[in-house]
């Protein structure tokens, strides 16, 4: 499919996600409460709009990119809903709660819409280069038609289950995500202090059952591993606040099916005290400092 996209939200994630959906062939007509971003979506081919309804008025779908829950439901209930054509494709890539999820999703069912929910996983770069992750919720049919869009934007697009299970699926990965990199800085920082050299560290656990993605593609040290973040003073990739937000979510989740994740709980507090300390924009492998003592 390749017809006219509205996309709502050009932050840090949804510029680049829209900029790819233009080199993919998509009619971008794009909306976002900052100037600067609506200037930069254009400069990068999409059509400005100057509301929501603006925007998806016409639209074969949907794609909103927005900071929490709350926003999502209201620019769908408030905009989108009464404003799209009839037919029209909704897919939500926010990361937001399971539950406002599926309210979203049953609502768009019941004003005659198709709607996925499919969080992304892969950070700014990934956004800026099309080679995201997508885990998507929905039915079959509504997958089926999100997939083409999606693999606009993504090297990996999932099928995770019906609405809401793209969600489920985000926040438990970043859960995991957030306690293997606190273990992996802990392990460094305690190599450090028994005399271990950390290139020979990495070497050494790179390639035995300590391995991680955490390890591996994304360590915290610079100079060591490839290139990331570390290497540019933990400026840029996946900030503290972010991983704080996913935590809270995975946390928030957790305690309404009784699920025990303590190692969850302890990298939530982690990350926390480390944004309290003013670290929120930094990467969150900036972890290793609070750990080391810096």
């Amino acid at each position: 499919m390749v017809g006219t996209v509205a996309f709502i939200g050009l932050g840090n994630m949804g510029g680049g996600m829209a900029a790819n959906l233009v080199k993919n062939g998509f009619a971008v007509r794009a909306f976002d409460l900052s100037q600067a971003a609506l200037a930069k979506a254009g400069e990068n081919g999409a059509t400005i709009a100057a509301t929501v309804e603006d925007a998806v008025a016409g639209a074969d779908a949907v794609v909103t990119m927005l900071p929490a829950g709350k926003h999502v439901e209201a620019v769908y209930n408030d905009a989108v809903f009464g404003a799209v054509s009839a037919g029209a494709l909704l897919l939500d890539c926010s990361t937001i709660d399971v539950a406002t999820a599926r309210r979203v999703s049953e609502a768009a069912g019941a004003a005659g819409f198709a709607m996925v929910d499919a969080p992304v996983s892969g950070g700014i770069a990934a956004a800026a280069a099309g080679s995201l992750t997508f885990m998507v919720g929905g039915s079959d049919e509504a997958f089926a038609r999100a997939q083409p869009i999606l693999s606009a934007m993504g090297k990996a697009v999932i099928h995770a289950g019906p609405a809401g299970t793209g969600q489920a699926a985000k926040i438990c990965n970043n859960m995991l995500l957030g306690a293997t990199m606190v273990a992996t800085c802990e392990a460094f920082a305690m190599a450090g202090k028994l005399g271990l050299d950390p290139q020979t560290f990495y070497d050494i656990s790179s390639v035995s059952s300590g391995q991680s993605w955490s390890m591996t593609s994304y360590c915290p040290l610079p100079g060591v591993g490839p290139q990331s973040p570390a290497d540019n003073d933990y400026q840029g990739g996946f900030a503290v606040a972010l991983m704080l937000k996913d935590l809270k979510l995975a946390s928030e989740a957790a305690a309404q099916v009784g699920a025990s994740v303590p190692m969850g709980n302890a990298a939530e507090a982690l990350y926390q005290m480390l944004a309290n300390r003013g670290e929120g924009q930094r990467d969150f492998s900036a972890m290793i400092r609070f750990l080391d003592g810096q």
